[in-house]
């Protein structure tokens, strides 16, 4: 049954579904189960591994999934499992069902991690992997749309939709994260640590990754802390921003950037308030919704171009280039002026990209005689997700 009050989402998973099993991962709440109820009609069966009946009746005896299906009679159609990380002994039953009939599975989770540690059966390719962020740009351009809003309550629809209580949902949000995904599954010794990493590293969002400082600040070991970031990105709370290191003129860095997935949910961890206009932490959250948007834009697109920044070691930097083709400056401003386009220049002596473009909040676009063009924010998205920027 389609739900009047859900948002259209960008990502198409039905498309797919009609040739193929597929993958669904997503971070916790950006609407893997709303997207599944709203898009997928053919479902014949659907495990919740959420539900804990369900779940130690199949850690049991993985085989109980293919005896059911083979009682009810289903030899096509959709089968979701929902969280499937959760028992991903449940895969190998999924690969002999899908050599041996005609049905697509679809499989949801909110974490890669329990996969990789257990050298889950990941089918040999023959599913589609696909990812579901946050809302955004297209999702929400009509819903009272603002940088306010969003970095008020973030890009979880449940936060979005609900702006009164948005404080009281993201909360909640981390709590669950930490008790689910942390605590319970023993990720880490003792709980104290690390939340004082987690809240350094979120008041960290957008930086450059130092895990010896971060390390002392949370008082802990510098491996211990890369461990840590591992943890957030294979629970997909955030992703590792990597450094183009291509330029020959002048030498780049190397060390990666971190971004969480969601500027509302850093925002909670590291509790602070909503940036004002005039505050330096605004172009701070301001980069971070374009990266998400970025990120969300290639996946959706099945982009193979890689999302990185690059930083001279004399200290020229611009926040993302996109494969070789386009570079992309990220100000809060509302007048752009040469200082604001210096790593742009710096990088456009390279030969490397051909599209120079500051993203700000000035009214109208601007094409300027040296080849950056100055797009508001805004217009900006509408020509990222109408293709006209990759």
């Amino acid at each position: 049954m389609v739900d009047r009050n859900y948002i259209e989402r960008i990502a198409d998973i039905n498309d797919r579904l009609g040739i193929n099993s597929q993958f669904l991962f997503g971070p916790r709440q950006t609407g893997k189960s709303s997207l599944i109820r709203n898009q997928v009609s053919d479902v014949r069966l659907y495990f919740d591994l959420l539900d804990s009946r369900a779940r130690r009746r199949l850690e049991r005896n993985p085989g109980e999934l293919r005896e059911e299906i083979r009682a009810r009679g289903i030899s096509d159609g959709i089968i979701v499992i929902d969280e499937v990380q959760l028992v991903p002994e449940l895969l190998n039953e999924v690969h002999i069902l899908m050599e041996s009939t005609d049905i697509r599975f679809l499989l949801t989770g909110s974490s890669a991690r329990k996969l990789k540690d257990s050298s889950a059966n990941l089918l040999g390719g023959r599913a589609w992997m696909n990812t579901l962020h946050g809302l955004v740009y297209p999702e929400i351009r009509n819903l009272d749309y603002s940088l306010e809003h969003i970095f008020e309550t973030g890009l979880l629809p449940s936060s979005y939709l609900n702006r009164n209580h948005s404080e009281s949902i993201l909360s909640s949000y981390v709590d669950l994260y930490v008790s689910e995904e942390i605590q319970k599954k023993a990720e880490v010794r003792r709980l104290e640590p690390f939340m004082r990493f987690l809240e350094i590293a979120a008041a960290s969002n957008t930086e450059q990754l130092n895990y010896t400082n971060i390390a002392s600040d949370a008082g802990i070991s510098r491996d211990t802390v890369r461990g840590w970031y591992g943890i957030l990105a294979d629970t997909l709370m955030g992703f590792e921003l990597l450094a183009f290191k291509d330029t020959k003129k002048r030498k780049a860095i190397g060390v990666s950037k971190f971004y969480f997935f969601d500027v509302g949910v850093a925002r909670t961890i590291a509790e602070e308030r909503v940036p004002l206009e005039n505050e330096g932490a605004f172009g701070k959250f301001l980069e971070a919704y374009i990266a998400g948007e970025l990120k969300a834009y290639l996946d959706y697109r099945h982009r193979r171009e890689r999302l990185c920044y690059w930083r001279s070691t004399s200290g020229f930097e611009v926040d993302f280039v996109v494969g070789r083709e386009v570079a992309i400056e990220v100000k809060a401003t509302r007048h752009i002026t040469e200082r604001d386009m210096k790593g742009l220049l710096a990088l456009k002596e390279e030969g490397i990209f051909s599209k120079f473009i500051i993203v700000c909040r000035e009214d109208v676009p601007r094409l300027l005689d040296n080849g950056i063009l100055v797009l508001p924010f805004e217009m900006f998205l509408e020509r990222l997700w109408n293709d006209e920027i990759l």
